[in-house]
């Protein structure tokens, strides 16, 4: 978890020659603002239904009492999760209540009628809680309808995205993305090769350019969304297309008619109502996006408290035993492989962050003698905890690494800019599976890769924590950082 990456002299050449990294993005958010909405959707019946029946027993009887409690949670439970209604006709919306309704009610009375426990609750409150609840849902909708756009302007700017191939399914696509505003997603423009008399609806959308041209237009252009609408009969050419895109880190989804290649967390979708199938995507979206981010904020929290008598101590260290600054801050690309500042505790004698970083190597002289306990036991990474609280990275996740480094490898390693679909972390699967510290070969790297794009597919809270437990026990008897 030390330095992470090797330049030898030939590399440092070839990186002072490749081009200047992109500037930073807005962030998108970390789940789109489509999933966004379909989340509150999920919970506006439920909390409508609950809080009506609060309201009433409150005016009637003047108290919430345990059984009225008992009644809210298995009501909560019944409704949950509330059907998707953003996008139906009002009638439709007001049916579909109602009927929801009518079978939550007999499920109540069926369940009260079975146990006796309907003599138990006043006639009054049940009876206007009949009209009550479906009033309160039906006022919901309508209020999350009112303030959908807001919702979707709160998370950032929309996603930029491009279309391949402007046939059918193609152009359906984009005429829904047009026509429907809670998506969060902007869309720039078709890529395609054939003629303008083969074009499916031409001139009702943008001509970019053609196909073998997506790839450094999506880089150029800092787009995040890309829909391929391509036939199965084009497999080579959707092939060498995927192997292009993944040199940038835009989400790569097929509009079926689709072909099927290796995934990373592909799973099907719908946009606007069509159906899609993601290729390449984040495992952080929806309420996984929330387990990881409210995880990372409690263990961080957690450990700078704990530590911070021990961290002020290392940087009054530092600063007696060699001159220069206390944190090392040094430029990494995170998410979305935009540009972030990475604070390390200084345990060398120069500060590099150029188009040239010289890795560590073993009996590095420009190493302090205190930076070589700190390298060794890991203690100069404390400071990324803070980055951790800054939204910047994460506790486990692929480690970030010199932007001159990642600018020599990726066109080397194929699907490299992959890892940069999450937020980069402190420690992770690579380090803990024998690719902690100097990596000084192309076949090392290639393998701290393989097992970044791994966690990708595999993530779960669970993973995380054993990559942090089996960490700290590295951390005390492993000398592969130097």
């Amino acid at each position: 978890m030390a330095a992470d990456a090797s330049t030898t002299a030939a590399q440092a050449a070839r990186a002072s020659a490749v081009p200047a990294p992109p500037p930073v993005l807005p962030g998108p958010a970390v789940f789109s603002h489509s999933r966004l909405l379909r989340a509150v959707e999920a919970f506006v019946e439920p909390l409508a239904t609950v809080l009506s029946l609060w309201a009433l027993v409150w005016l009637l009887e003047g108290a919430l009492t345990p059984r009225w409690l008992v009644v809210s949670i298995i009501t909560f439970a019944l409704a949950y999760p509330g059907r998707p209604q953003l996008r139906a006709s009002v009638p439709r919306v007001v049916l579909d209540t109602l009927l929801a309704w009518a079978w939550t009610c007999g499920l109540l009375f069926a369940m009260g009628y079975a146990t006796g426990q309907l003599e138990l609750f006043p006639r009054e409150v049940a009876m206007h809680w009949l009209w009550a609840a479906p009033c309160a849902q039906l006022a919901a909708h309508w209020a999350l309808r009112q303030v959908a756009p807001a919702l979707v302007r709160l998370q950032g700017p929309p996603l930029r995205a491009v279309v391949v191939g402007m046939n059918e399914q193609g152009g359906s696509l984009a005429d829904r993305l047009a026509a429907t505003h809670e998506t969060g997603v902007e869309l720039v423009g078709f890529f395609d090769d054939r003629t303008p008399d083969r074009i499916h609806g031409r001139g009702r959308h943008r001509m970019l350019g053609r196909i073998q041209e997506i790839a450094a237009y999506v880089k150029q252009h800092h787009v995040q969304l890309v829909y391929l609408s391509l036939p199965m009969a084009s497999q080579p050419r959707i092939k060498q297309l995927l192997d292009a895109l993944k040199d940038t880190t835009a989400s790569v989804y097929f509009v079926p008619d689709m072909f099927v290649t290796d995934l990373i967390q592909g799973r099907t979708d719908t946009i606007c109502g069509l159906p899609v199938i993601s290729v390449v995507e984040t495992p952080f979206r929806g309420p996984d996006a929330l387990v990881k981010r409210a995880s990372d904020i409690v263990l961080s929290v957690a450990i700078l408290l704990l530590l911070a008598p021990f961290m002020l101590a290392i940087a009054a260290a530092i600063k007696m035993s060699s001159p220069g600054p206390v944190i090392f801050r040094q430029r990494r690309y995170g998410v979305w492989g935009q540009e972030i500042i990475v604070y390390k505790f200084r345990t060398m004698t120069v500060t590099e962050d150029g188009a040239v970083v010289t890795q560590a190597r073993r009996d590095d002289d420009r190493v302090t003698p205190l930076g070589r306990v700190l390298r060794r036991t890991s203690m100069d990474e404390l400071p990324q905890f803070i980055n951790v609280l800054q939204g910047r990275m994460s506790i486990v996740g692929p480690r970030p690494h010199a932007v001159a480094h990642n600018e020599f490898y990726r066109p080397l390693i194929k699907n490299y800019m992959l890892r940069h679909k999450v937020k980069p972390g402190i420690t992770g699967w690579a380090q803990v599976n024998g690719f902690r510290g100097e990596t000084d070969s192309l076949e090392k790297m290639e393998g701290r890769v393989r097992c970044d794009l791994d966690y990708l597919r595999n993530w779960s809270l669970r993973l995380d924590l054993w990559i942090i437990w089996r960490t700290i026990r590295l951390v005390f008897k492993d000398g592969a950082a130097y």
